[in-house]
Formats: structure tokens, sequence, C-alpha cells
């Protein structure tokens, strides 16, 4: 009769067949190095650490495609600004400025942000984080409640210390004195420490039809300033490609 298999020893991962789990693989003629699948782990561990939503784990600048007419404005900004981000991951991390992605709602900022952010980690290892404003915003008011076991610099720590954070949807609040405050000082803490920081905004410079106020509106002049000295202005134009996807479904 065979022997009964535990559930544990039928689940058991196999070992890793080049350092056999002892995280170290010996190579001829070279000696001994760290193993790819430690590299793997840690990568693993430090992206679940980085907070990017579920419905943007699996961007990447490789399936970022540019939409429009062949030739027209919109499609080869789209390129344009996929090749910016490559050259950025390309020198990352001896980079002096971050990307402030700008442009209508609906154009891939944020999928762009994200394949930065996993592309760098990646390729560093370094410490890595995503929030939307908004979030941010909310996560810093409830730590102003004594119910809460939380603290406004338990919620910021993670925010000056990251050695790359994306900011999604900068200026989507409306811009009260305490947003205001709260922003500048998140940016003057990452620029006074050369920390590196992706931005993206559906506010421009000039406004639009969609968007009645400047990114300077939202900001303030001062903070507008700021991100001039620390990012690449990335301007991405063309239509709302969630709108253009939902006509076609409809049809």
């Amino acid at each position: 009769m065979l022997a009964k298999v535990s559930t544990n020893e039928q689940t058991k991962p196999e070992p890793c067949p080049l350092c056999f789990d002892t995280g170290w693989q010996v190579v001829i003629g070279v000696g001994a190095r760290q193993c790819e699948c430690r590299k793997k782990n840690l990568y693993q561990r430090l992206l679940a650490k980085a907070r990017i939503p579920s419905r943007y784990t699996n961007c990447s600048l490789e399936n970022y495609e540019p939409q429009g007419l062949p030739g027209s404005d919109s499609i080869l900004s789209q390129a344009k600004a996929k090749l910016d981000c490559n050259n950025f991951v390309r020198e990352y991390p001896n980079v002096e400025f971050g990307l402030l992605l700008v442009g209508e709602c609906g154009l891939g900022k944020t999928h762009l942000a994200v394949a930065v952010l996993k592309a760098a980690l990646s390729k560093t290892m370094h410490s890595c984080l995503f929030y939307d404003f908004r979030d941010l915003l909310k996560e810093i008011q409830d730590s102003y409640n004594p119910s809460t076991s939380s603290s406004e610099l338990k919620v910021l720590s993670p925010i000056y210390e990251a050695e790359l954070l994306v900011l999604d949807e900068l200026g989507a609040t409306k811009p009260t004195a305490w947003v205001q405050d709260t922003m500048t000082q998140i940016i003057n803490r990452r620029y006074n420490n050369k920390k590196i920081t992706i931005f993206t905004s559906n506010y421009l410079d000039t406004p639009s039809l969609n968007y009645g106020e400047t990114l300077s509106e939202r900001l303030g002049v001062r903070l507008r300033s700021r991100l001039y000295e620390m990012c690449k202005i990335v301007h991405i134009k063309g239509e709302d490609y969630r709108k253009d996807k939902l006509r076609h479904n409809r049809f």
C-alpha cells in the first residue's frame, strides 16, 4: 500500500535548480554570485509594497500603444512620450529630473507612469511608490482622527523616503489652502532631498476645453515653478481612448 503524502509535502515548491534555495549560484570560472531567484523574489516584494492599483499591474512600456491617425499630432506626441519614458528608464538612476506627464484624460498617462516605475524598480531594486494624490490627501486627513492608529508622519514618511515616487492626478483636488500647503510640503521635501518624482496631471499650462483652469491655478504659481525645476515636461495629445473604446463596443 502506498504511503499517504501530506498536503504540505504535496504543495511544497521545487527548489531553485540554479542555487537549490541557497541564494547563491556557482558559475564555473566566475565563482559564486547571487542567484536570479533571489532578485526575482526581492522584486516581487518591492513591487507589492509599491501600491500599484490592480488595474495597472500589467502596464509596461512595451504594451503602451499610441492611438490616432498615422502622422497626426496625437500619435506623434504619444510616441514621443513613450520614447521619453524609455529614455528615462535607460538613464535611471543617473537622472536629475523626474517626469511631468500632462494631457487630457484617457491618454495613458498613468499607464506610462506605472510602466516607468516598474521598469526602474526591476533595474535598481530601489524603493518605489505609487499614490493617487486624492487618496494620499484622504489618508492624511484620516490620520487626524484620534480614533485611528495612524499619524500624518506615518503616512508621509514613505512619500518622503521613496527613491522614485509616482504622484498621480496632481491638481485633481480642489486647491484649498490646506491642499496647497500639503502639496508644497511634499514636493519641497522631495526636491530638497533630490528624490525623483513622476507626476501626472490633466491640467495644462493653458486652459483646455475640458479643464477651464490651468495647472498653475490648481497648484499655485510658486509650486508650478518648482515642478519646472524638478521635471521634464511631457505633453501628451489626443482623444480619450476610453470614449473611443466605448464607442466601438456599442456598434
